[in-house]
């Protein structure tokens, strides 16, 4: 469309007809094609025979209406193409709309172009003036239908229903189920054609129905529960029955009660923590078809049936020729007429209630609950409803275009009344907080649409976005939106064609124009987005692998162990089967004998276990969640405790969980002198001294500005170098950013706060406003910076270009003009230009001049962690920024190569011998202890791991200052690998380098992780540290899934972030961070801290008492069990393998609960070393992870035991009193008893008043109850003291071998808890 064109045309009106009896009327001479054959679609020119100047009477005839129609049928079906007001003969679609007869067939139709496709300042815009200048229907529609309905116009007809009115909100049309796998087409504000998922967020494990078949197949999985479960049902057969059915019954369905009970309230809480993400309130636009009520009081417009007439016209007032059309049309212009699409009200709704196609209004600080594209940035008091317009409606014009909307924004007199409100924030930028979602702190600015922008807010039911298919990818998205002529168009699911091959109204989507789930507003502006991914199909939530039951390799292993004792239990039971020769006796044949020797020996197989170790676990949580010294922990899965003490590898988050998230410039380097600390208060007095040049009111600095020194002081050569070299730098940092300072009211005081992409930027602005020099305003064109002294303006320049940070270019550099004097514009071939440009040491050694010592600067900086930008500059005269200007224009015109190209202008006329300025360090503050935690850490065996999403150079300084990394230790850097033949390069180093650290991109780890899966995860376990930065959420969780999958060892993972998830999520065990970036990480997890160092406490003390607690808990509970199975031996034996029950009923329940149960679960207050020691010797650590605690030997070590005590105790009982009766019976179970509670004291290792509470406690209800037993006992024989000295002398030698035993090989080989004690 020429640029010079006097007047751009709107779009073609929507048949308004004058109501008049000539308007049935058909003169086809009217119609004479020539007329419409040349007119422009951007002028009207001289030659238009439509509109000539000198217009026939015929033209001034009323017969208006064919004219308008005309111009209405060339888009009245839906998807046709519009054109200019010459073209509308062309195209149409079936011979039997009778507009076909227009068609002269001659040259191809103009695409009208409505300026959406124009981002630029001339581009036809709305006028967004609300209700008062909203269009009125035409009072003719009636006869307009009747004309339609005579000519058989189907193509009119095409879009409507008689009288249909859209309802938005109803969701009882038919709709189809939403294919994931199908890229989408969304209309803005309205209930779409397609199903999709609602917007809830579920972390639940189970559902209502789910519950009990999964929890119970979880629980019958394990070996020995399935074990019970087939002897309590083997209680139900008359012949198996021994004792009482609840013996059997009742202990596993306890267990069963308790570890259910267990999981649904850890569910229950997951819900609820759920609902209230559901349940947020948001605010939502609501688009009305707009009605009656929306309109001035003098009219009463009727609706149209016609879709696209349904937003009516206003009638001429005595205006009915052809040739006015110009002049009021210029009028419409210039008043804004017009009826709106849509009206527009805000309602709220709970975030499950949002719905793909909803418009959400979003502010500071809110979460974005949905994956959205952004339509339009307001600033503040832009609201989501229309803005309102006291401009009075002077006249009614013939050719009100009813589809004008906001992406054909008027100019003229509309932009003179049009208000900041009304024009919302015309850069349509806003910041997004993305740490949540990829780790990354930096804010990201996020931009909409030029077509969506400028559109008023009513308008936005005419736009239709077209998205890719659902994705993980959260650095991605290509789409497009599209404006179409109706509302009616918009809603049309599949849409011609014709309207497809339409493009001049239609705008690409990428990145920039989206917000994923969980990111969070930053910005100050209202933010209008449209919903297009909503629940399940967001961005985090594909990347979020879906819970799972954890089960602690403690459980695996004790379920080995039982393998093995049901084997012994079923050997046994054949042996003494067999060594009856298997006989059968009456009512009892040898395979029965067999299930009965299995129940009987089912003991051995203890239920208790799963009883003792729940508890115990219980008391682990409640021991962590009390401790003073993790504040604030949360044990969130309380059924893998003992998985602490066993960890192997850390796999850590870095943004929030390592690092504070908070930037510090903490040095600064001019080339001769470094500034550190204390020493900025010097650069402070430079800077004073250096800005003091604007005397005057208007008089402005500018780089060649003399440098000057306080009045009376007269500094030497050297000192006014350093201070001009200070100023320089000062302002280079102050001028060369993407920085925006933003002003809010808090408690009633104004605050300055700063608004960028990285937290970098914004520490140096920080900083340079501490030295003296304010950024005070910055927009799209200019900047003024304000001495922090005196509030005075002394720079101001004017940005003439500014090239933004890219991770390839790992730079950012900006063209600015200096203004000499305050409020006048700079002379563009006189005032100062200069080129600013800071970057990464890298690639910044090759564009400045030659130097000594940026070098070996760079190095000491990194050598301490600090992040080094290097700053330089370069004069450019009028000449060479016009030069420049025009090639980098004609680069950015470029169809491919259009980057490369811009890149290339740049080096070419920029980056060349740049002045180097100086160096700045930056420190992301580290958590507190974070150091010599990940020592401790270190020392204890662990392999550490840091996963980040953040950039390379940020990753390595933060592995060298959190000392992941040891002084000195190479760092081997894999990044940017895109082909296999390197790759195997890389591991033959790694393999021959196995004490460096290994620092890899992801995309490098995508390669190896695709195609060296094996070989790569060999060789990174045997390094001492791994380093992986720009890894997405998903990869974060293949990497703990391959080192557990690969290794078999204990995974811990720590994170703060909802990108964490994932990652968190594979690991055996999850510890989440309460930080700055949510609560994500930490509700996911199975246990919650506050800081990292937390971390070594949780490991170091609380994991090694919980593992070595339940290893001896466990332990002693098998031995338990087994002593009572050796016992029933010894008696079947003795009276000639009969299975008989050697203790029965309420004997056999009461020793495994009353008479033993507490002392055995005292064991779980047990610690062999204190916490300073644990600390101190981190190495004590290292034992653990092998597992020896709980290992084959120690098992058979503890079943050689019990059979050893169960044989002297039923053997002596048997010799000492009776084969069988209740004397023997008296005698070896009170030995039995008392062999159990002493057994427990030898055991411990650090006494505990609870544990002599439990041991003395229970002999005293043992001793109690014992005259209640004497359907068991001989009672008389009790009071005796020939039952006294047996009790005694077979307790004696029951115990004092094992004892023995146990001393002789504490001082030969003592464990090392025990050597450390001693030192």
């Amino acid at each position: 469309m020429p640029s010079s064109s006097p007047y751009r045309p709107t779009e073609p009106p929507d048949s308004p007809v004058h109501d008049s009896d000539s308007d049935a009327d058909l003169d086809l001479q009217e119609l004479d094609p020539t007329t419409t054959t040349t007119t422009s679609s951007s002028s009207y020119g001289p030659g238009s025979k439509l509109l000539g100047r000198n217009p026939s009477p015929e033209q001034r005839a009323p017969r208006i209406a064919l004219r308008n129609l005309r111009m209405g049928g060339s888009r009245r079906a839906s998807g046709r193409t519009r054109r200019g007001y010459g073209d509308l003969g062309h195209d149409r679609d079936g011979d039997e709309d009778a507009m076909g007869l227009l068609d002269d067939g001659d040259g191809q139709p103009q695409r009208y172009s409505d300026g959406s496709g124009h981002a630029g300042d001339d581009a036809p815009l709305l006028n967004e003036h609300g209700q008062g200048s909203r269009r009125k229907r035409s009072l003719a529609g009636d006869r307009m239908q009747k004309l339609g309905a005579s000519l058989r116009l189907p193509s009119f007809m095409s879009n409507t229903s008689a009288n249909r009115d859209e309802d938005d909100d109803d969701d009882g049309a038919e709709q189809e189920d939403d294919d994931p796998s199908a890229s989408r087409a969304v209309a803005v504000g309205a209930a779409q054609a397609t199903r999709f998922p609602p917007n809830i967020v579920s972390n639940a494990k189970y559902t209502a129905f789910t519950f009990l078949p999964v929890t119970l197949y979880n629980e019958f999985s394990f070996f020995f529960n399935m074990y019970f479960l087939l002897v309590a049902l083997s209680q139900a057969i008359p012949q198996l029955r021994i004792g009482y059915l609840s013996t059997y019954v009742a202990p596993l369905a306890f267990v069963l009660m308790i570890t259910m009970g267990k999981e649904a309230y850890d569910d229950i809480e997951r819900r609820r923590r759920d609902n209230e993400a559901n349940c947020e309130e948001y605010t939502v636009l609501r688009f009305d078809e707009p009605g009656p009520q929306d309109y001035p009081a003098s009219r009463s417009p009727r609706k149209l049936k016609s879709s696209s007439m349904r937003k009516g016209q206003k009638r001429p007032l005595n205006r009915d020729r052809l040739s006015d059309i110009r002049e009021e049309e210029e009028q419409t212009e210039s008043q804004g007429l017009g009826q709106p699409s849509s009206y527009v009200e805000e309602i709220s709704k709970k975030s499950r209630d949002l719905r793909v196609g909803d418009v959400l209004k979003l502010g500071k600080g809110q979460r974005v609950p949905a994956d959205v594209v952004i339509l339009k940035c307001l600033t503040e008091g832009a609201g989501g409803a229309p803005a309102q317009t006291s401009e009075p409606v002077e006249e009614e014009s013939l050719l009100v275009d009813t589809e004008q909307n906001g992406s054909t924004s008027r100019k003229g007199k509309a932009t003179e009344h049009s208000t900041p409100t009304d024009e919302g924030n015309p850069s349509g930028e806003t910041f997004i907080r993305t740490d949540q979602l990829d780790g990354e702190t930096d804010w990201k600015l996020r931009l909409a649409s030029a077509l969506t922008q400028k559109l008023p807010v009513e308008e936005l039911v005419r736009l239709r976005v077209n998205g890719g298919k659902p994705d993980k990818k959260v650095n991605e998205f290509i789409g497009t939106v599209e404006l179409l002529p109706t509302r009616q168009q918009a809603l049309n699911p599949y849409p011609d064609e014709e309207n497809e091959s339409d493009r001049s109204n239609s705008a690409p989507l990428s990145i920039d124009n989206t917000a994923w789930a969980n990111t969070v507003i930053a910005s100050q502006a209202t933010t209008l987005a449209l919903i297009l991914y909503t629940g399940p199909q967001t961005r985090s939530a594909l990347s979020t692998s879906p819970s799972r039951s954890k089960t602690g390799l403690l459980e695996f292993e004790i379920n080995s162990l039982t393998k093995i004792l049901c084997a012994l239990t079923l050997g046994l039971s054949i042996v003494l089967v067999a060594l009856e020769g298997f006989g059968n006796t009456e009512g009892n044949v040898w395979y029965v004998k067999i299930m009965r020797f299995l129940v009987l020996f089912s003991t051995i197989v203890p239920i208790s276990l799963r009883v003792n170790l729940d508890l115990g676990k219980s008391v682990y949580s409640w021991f962590i969640q009390r401790d003073p010294g993790i504040p604030g922990a949360v044990v969130r899965t309380s059924t893998i405790p003992e998985d602490l003490g066993r960890i192997e590898y850390l796999l850590s988050d870095k943004t929030g969980t390592l690092t504070q998230n908070e930037m510090e410039m903490k040095k600064i380097h001019v080339g001769t002198v470094s500034y550190a600390n204390d020493a900025m208060d010097e650069v402070l007095a430079y800077v004073k001294h250096g800005f003091a040049g604007a005397a005057t009111e208007k008089t402005l600095v500018t780089p060649s500005s003399a440098y000057s020194t306080t009045a009376g002081v007269t500094a030497t050569r050297t000192r006014r170098e350093i201070g001009s070299r200070v100023r320089d730098v000062v302002l280079a940092l102050a001028l060369c950013h993407n920085v925006t300072p933003t002003t809010e009211e808090e408690d009633g005081q104004t605050v300055t706060s700063y608004q960028a992409s990285s937290p970098d930027e914004i520490a140096i602005v920080r900083w340079t406003e501490s030295v003296g020099l304010r950024l005070a305003h910055r927009d799209r064109k200019g900047m003024i910076l304000e001495s922090t002294e005196t509030g005075k303006a002394v720079v101001q320049v004017k940005i003439l270009d500014v090239f933004p940070f890219t991770s390839e270019g790992k730079r950012m550099g900006i063209i600015v003009q200096f203004y000499e004097r305050a409020q006048t514009s700079p002379d563009p071939n006189h005032g100062e230009t200069w080129f600013y440009q800071k970057g990464a040491d890298t690639v910044m050694s090759s564009i400045v001049a030659a130097n000594d010592w940026l070098d070996e600067e760079t190095a000491n900086m990194a050598r301490e962690g600090l992040r080094t930008l290097v700053v330089g500059r370069k004069k450019l005269s009028p000449a060479q920024y016009r030069e420049f200007a025009f090639s980098y224009q004609e680069a950015s015109l470029a169809i491919n190569g259009r980057d490369a190209g811009m890149q290339r202008v740049v080096s070419e006329h920029l980056e060349r011998d740049l002045e180097l300025l100086g160096v700045t360090g930056v420190e992301d503050k580290l958590q507190r202890d974070v150091k010599p935690s990940l020592e401790l850490l270190r020392n204890a065996g662990i392999k550490i791991w840091m996963l980040t999403g953040d950039k390379v150079e940020t990753a390595r300084c933060v592995a060298v200052s959190s000392k992941l990394v040891a002084r000195g230790q190479y760092i081997y850097t894999i990044a940017k690998l895109k082909r296999k033949d390197n790759a195997q390069d890389h591991l033959d180093f790694l393999r021959s380098k196995t004490d460096s650290c290994l620092l890899i991109d992801g995309e490098s780890l995508a390669l190896f992780l695709t195609h060296f899966r094996t070989e790569f995860i060999s060789v990174a376990v045997l390094l001492p540290t791994v380093v992986a930065c720009r890894c997405s959420p998903t990869q974060k969780a293949e990497v703990a899934k391959l080192i557990r999958e690969y290794t078999k060892k204990r995974v811990c993972c720590i994170g703060d972030g909802g990108n964490d998830v994932s990652m968190i999520q594979a690991a055996d065990v999850g510890v989440g961070i309460v930080g700055k970036e949510g609560r994500q990480a930490s509700l996911a997890a199975d246990f919650s801290i506050e800081q990292f160092c937390h971390l070594t406490k949780l490991l170091v003390w609380h994991g090694r008492n919980s593992y070595k607690r339940s290893a001896k808990l466990a332990q002693f509970v098998i031995h338990r069990g087994l002593i009572v199975a050796v016992c029933q031996t010894m008696y079947s034996i003795a009276i000639k393998f009969e299975p008989e029950g050697l203790y029965k009923d309420w004997l056999l329940v009461g020793y495994a609960t009353v008479y033993t149960a507490a002392p055995v679960l005292s064991l779980v207050l047990d610690k062999d070393v204190d916490e300073n020691l644990a600390n101190l010797y981190p190495e004590l650590y290292k034992e653990l992870t092998s597992g020896r605690s709980l290992s084959y030997r120690t098992f058979f070590v503890w079943v050689l035991v019990s059979i050893y005590q169960g044989g002297m105790i039923q053997g002596l009982s048997q010799i000492l009193t009776e084969v069988d009766g209740p004397r023997m019976v008296a005698v070896s179970y009170t030995v039995l008893i008392l062999n159990e509670l002493l057994m427990v004291g030898i055991e411990i290792t650090t006494w505990h008043p609870v544990m002599i509470l439990s041991i003395v406690g229970t002999f005293l209800v043992y001793a109690a109850s014992v005259p209640f037993l004497g359907g068991y006992f001989d009672l008389d024989f009790l009071l005796s003291w020939g039952f006294v000295w047996r009790v005694f002398a077979i307790a004696a030698i029951s115990l004092i071998p094992p004892y023995a035993g146990k001393l002789i090989r504490r001082t030969m080989k003592p464990p090392s808890y025990r050597k450390v004690q001693g030192i």
